[in-house]
């Protein structure tokens, strides 16, 4: 932690930034490049937030990538895209904001700072079939990252999230997760796994954790390297009390230290503290089917638990409760390790893949399982039977030696010691495998015949699985005629349990177009901004592509500094 000036308790700066994830890095590194003087406060006695343990992915249309690769479209292609998803939650003046900004957020990070990116030019939004969906070229993503360069920075970083990481190793979407699943069918992508490991148990022996750094650890290495570069003073372990106010207007914050509290007068004060997914009360009042708060398994980390939202409202500050959804949703697997504890698995990557299926207790299928996490998780939420929402992602042996299911790696890695812990479930039959889950078994068995009898031609007439360009990325390039679609008939088969989790949540503080929150008056506050989860997401609660919460919340907490610093033309 930077050093504090003793013996004073008091500290000045101009811009006060709490939390030190995608938003809050953003808008303290383009603060500091305007002129301000900034300090970034961490709840966490490491730097990343939930940014770290995430994909990484932000959706910015019409960024620099696209168009250096020749994918130009006009501003209305995506706006036209989120009129028709938001419908009555469509905020023109909070999207016209990001649309104008994100380009240029993504060009003063390229052009100025240590956060290089690389492109998303073959994602294509999730619902292919409404109106203005992109088929590529509105993604963009952190370039990998030689952690070295972050040097003594590097141990105050938080590491990937152990769940989706290999060893340790972080694995970046496309190219090089393709390589991971096809090790077995391509000597190329052996050679490309072979090295990266090589190379990463250089970096255990060296520095005791990964330093080709890919996905969210990049984006967070990058945006903290430039914040420090810029003279940022970062504190960990550093949690703010309580706002400070002057003649009405936010003027800093009391923080904890181990050395105690600390007040720190500052100009404005950003909340960046990523929202509440690990406020059991506020999940329990705001999350459907969750009567007792705890039904939920939240992916960030325990700290993303709501003290931004507090701090706001303790000035005056609104939280959003009529959003389409209180919370980004994701099917996840809770995951039993051997020293007792456990973890939380995303499910993002297999269930677009051919050869699997989601069910729900009652043995039906519910959704398109190769649609989005958020849409698969809604589905479950609206269908699940009974008083538990739970599913169950149903496949063969063959399945899950190519693909893997959840924590359960694909081949060569063991999965016996899953199935003793009982993560994995498996069984020699579907009716046996019913029987262990509690899923209805004759109904499980129907449902996989009248699947098997389509998907042998690749077809899915129930819910048209393979139907989207997004759903054919999901699926398997080398498997025809569908790519998501093959039938479930090589035993033993296997189950895992999904259940509602999240990557965090929708219903912050209600904010404007320059990411300044309002009071109950729809007035700005005056000193106080929001960005990333503590603002109520520009979306209206909807998850209409990937990325929709890193895109926003880089271009929001670039949007609240350069307002800060009076800045208002674009370079």
């Amino acid at each position: 932690m930077t050093a504090l000036p003793s013996p004073a308790r008091t500290v000045d700066c101009d811009v006060l930034v709490i939390g030190s994830g995608a938003a809050g890095l953003s808008a303290a590194v383009t603060a500091a490049w305007h002129g301000q003087k900034v300090i970034v406060v961490e709840k966490d006695p490491v730097f990343g937030g939930a940014t770290a343990w995430s994909g990484g992915w932000a959706w910015v249309p019409c960024n620099p990538l696209a168009r250096r690769a020749g994918i130009v479209e006009e501003r209305s292609a995506p706006r036209t895209y989120l009129e028709h998803e938001l419908g009555e939650r469509f905020n023109a003046p909070l999207i016209d904001a990001f649309l104008e900004a994100g380009p240029h957020m993504v060009s003063f990070f390229e052009t100025h700072t240590a956060l290089q990116f690389a492109d998303g030019n073959g994602i294509a939004d999730i619902h292919g079939d409404t109106p203005g969906a992109g088929t590529g070229g509105r993604s963009v993503i952190a370039a990998p990252y030689d952690a070295r360069h972050t040097g003594k920075l590097l141990k105050r970083l938080r590491r990937t999230m152990r769940e989706t990481a290999f060893w340790g190793m972080p694995i970046m979407a496309g190219k090089d997760l393709g390589a991971f699943l096809t090790l077995t069918r391509s000597w190329r992508s052996l050679l490309h796994v072979a090295s990266r490991v090589g190379r990463h148990l250089i970096g255990l022996a060296s520095h005791g954790r990964a330093l080709h750094l890919v996905n969210g650890v990049a984006l967070v290495a990058r945006l903290a390297k430039s914040a420090e570069d810029l003279g940022v003073q970062l504190w960990e372990s550093a949690p703010a009390r309580r706002l400070l106010q002057d003649d009405g207007k936010v003027s800093g914050a009391v923080v904890q230290t181990a050395d105690g509290e600390v007040t720190i007068n500052a100009r404005a004060v950003v909340l960046a503290a990523g929202g509440f997914p690990n406020d059991i009360e506020r999940r329990k009042a705001l999350f459907p089917r969750t009567p007792t708060g705890h039904e939920h398994l939240a992916l960030p980390p325990l700290a993303a638990n709501g003290d931004g939202l507090r701090l706001g409202e303790s000035v005056g500050g609104q939280v959003a409760d009529d959003l389409h959804s209180p919370v980004a949703w994701a099917p996840v697997s809770e995951v039993p390790y051997a020293d007792g504890s456990n973890g939380h698995f995303p499910h993002i990557i297999e269930r677009g893949k051919p050869g699997i299926i989601g069910v729900l207790s009652n043995g039906q299928r519910f959704v398109n399982e190769a649609d989005g996490y958020y849409d698969y998780v809604s589905a479950m939420v609206a269908a699940a039977p009974g008083e538990k929402v739970e599913s169950w992602l149903i496949c063969d042996h063959r399945f899950q030696r190519r693909y893997g299911l959840g924590i359960a790696r694909p081949f060569p890695l063991p999965t016996s010691s899953l199935v003793r812990r009982g993560y994995l479930k498996r069984a020699a039959s579907l009716h046996d495998l019913a029987n262990q889950c509690g899923i209805d078994a004759r109904a499980l068995v129907d449902t996989v015949s009248q699947y098997n009898l389509h998907a042998r031609v690749g077809e899915d007439p129930q819910f048209g699985r393979g139907r989207t360009l997004y759903n054919r990325k999901q699926g398997d390039a080398l498997h025809g005629p569908n790519p998501c679609v093959a039938p479930i008939e090589h035993g033993p088969f296997y189950a895992v349990k999904v259940e509602p989790g999240c990557f965090g949540t929708f219903a912050g503080l209600r904010s404007n177009e320059h990411a300044q929150v309002l009071d109950g008056d729809q007035r700005p506050i005056a000193g106080l901004y929001a960005a990333g989860c503590d603002m109520a997401s520009i979306m209206g609660g909807h998850y209409p592509a990937g990325g929709i919460n890193l895109g926003p919340a880089l271009t929001f907490g670039y949007i609240a500094a350069r307002h800060i610093a009076g800045v208002t033309a674009y370079e």
